[in-house]
């Protein structure tokens, strides 16, 4: 498929254009062959770096994170939410970044959590595990070698959405710091979930006003104090393009501290390869909002 055209206003959007805007593989025929790339640089970073260490971050089977360190003492962190529209995706696939980070110093944290069908369609205690998986970190930062005032957040796809909502979220009632996070990086994501709730995910999703409220960082932008770095890429569904585009405007109306970067011929997949490489789009964009280039 060709340059996307962006559509303006999704509310003129059929039920069909929803469908399609809100299926990454309709503007990305590569979407396997670059999931496979995912996979194998993963393998090939962990047969360079070792086996992760593995820490639970609570009790349930999926409540678990990658870590990935040089060994060093006090590095900033950085974690990452990896996408699969809310119901695929393992930390597994998702450590080809790792390499970039520890060679720059830093430790690169990757977490599991569950899949919107493991929860009935809830996205609620998905969004909670995201947060406790931040507060997991932030209070064990030293045990990891890291230091918890140099603690960022990347995610893409609809973990950019979850990490989003984390965003917003109330950190003392986790008992954290609320400038836990000193500054996110979200590729690709969604921030309202409005439009998204009248498309076909809603097969799989149990949208209801209340999440479509409470999980829609669009909503809660005056919540929103941490540094945000947001990117996609230029052959991306229209609608992902959109919800970036508006995301990042209305962060900037309410003097949020706000980076729009825009990845020319990338789609949805390809765009988060330049994650692994300090010259890639999103490798150099979060080892500067990390002062590590």
């Amino acid at each position: 498929m060709g340059q996307p055209n962006v559509y303006e206003d999704w509310q003129s959007l059929t039920k069909a254009e929803l469908d399609t805007a809100y299926n990454q593989a309709a503007y990305a025929v590569n979407r396997e062959q670059v999931l496979g790339r995912y996979a194998s640089n993963s393998e090939a970073v962990r047969h360079k770096l070792g086996v992760p260490k593995r820490y639970a971050y609570g009790t349930a089977r999926n409540e678990a994170l990658d870590v990935f360190s040089g060994g060093n003492v006090g590095a900033p962190i950085n974690l990452f939410v990896h996408g699969g529209a809310w119901r695929s995706g393992r930390a597994v696939d998702y450590a080809f970044p790792a390499d970039l980070f520890v060679s720059a110093g830093a430790i690169f944290v990757v977490l599991d959590f569950d899949w919107v069908q493991d929860r009935n369609g809830d996205l609620f205690p998905i969004a909670d595990q995201i947060c406790r998986a931040i507060a997991w970190t932030w209070f064990n930062a030293e045990k990891i070698g890291g230091d918890r005032d140099r603690l960022y957040v990347s995610a893409h796809s609809s973990g950019a959405h979850m990490a989003g909502v984390a965003l917003t979220s109330e950190w003392t009632a986790y008992g954290v710091s609320e400038d836990a996070i000193k500054g996110a990086l979200l590729c690709s994501g969604m921030y309202d979930l409005e439009p998204v709730s009248l498309s076909a995910r809603n097969s799989y999703v149990a949208f209801t006003k209340e999440s479509m409220e409470a999980l829609s960082p669009m909503r809660h932008l005056a919540c929103i104090k941490t540094p945000v770095v947001l990117t996609h890429g230029s052959l991306e569904s229209p609608e992902f393009q959109r919800q970036t585009r508006d995301f990042g405007a209305a962060l900037a109306d309410h003097g949020a501290p706000c980076i729009s970067l825009i990845g020319d011929g990338y789609n949805h997949f390809e765009i988060l390869e330049t994650f692994a490489s300090p010259d890639g789009l999103l490798g150099r964009a979060a080892l500067e909002q990390m002062a590590l280039a």
